[in-house]
């Protein structure tokens, strides 16, 4: 079973929408401007892998509101993205963003399910590499 693993936020203005989940949730928020992107951190993680200590606890970030991602983003962590996109099309869904790579951290993509709602897919790399 495929787990939900990271959130996206799209914002007009990031630095606002940065200082009210700052003030409203207490939430660590890091800019990465880099990458036009601001890291969420919404619980405790591990040094070492990145990953939230407690169980079903999930980070995200903050987007750009821009093309198709108006709304926020769930993100479900697969073993294959391009294995889960071409299912995704065969089931009546389609490709927003194929297959990114995030040097040294893992891999994304976005998909449109078929009611319309953009979703993410995240793929760790593989082991060793």
């Amino acid at each position: 079973m495929a787990g939900v693993v990271h959130f996206e936020i799209p914002a007009d203005d990031q630095d606002r929408a940065t200082n009210f989940y700052k003030e409203a949730f207490g939430w660590n928020i890091v800019p990465m401007p880099e990458m036009n992107y601001n890291a969420v951190t919404t619980t405790p993680t591990d040094e070492a892998t990145g990953r939230p200590h407690e169980p079903g606890a999930i980070n995200g970030g903050l987007i750009s509101r821009e093309g198709d991602l108006t709304t926020p983003v769930i993100t479900v962590d697969v073993a294959d993205i391009d294995a889960t996109l071409k299912t995704v099309e065969q089931l009546g869904g389609s490709v927003v963003l194929p297959k990114s790579i995030i040097p040294d951290m893992g891999s994304y993509a976005y998909f449109r399910d078929t009611e319309g709602n953009v979703m993410g897919l995240w793929e760790n790399p593989p082991a060793g590499g």
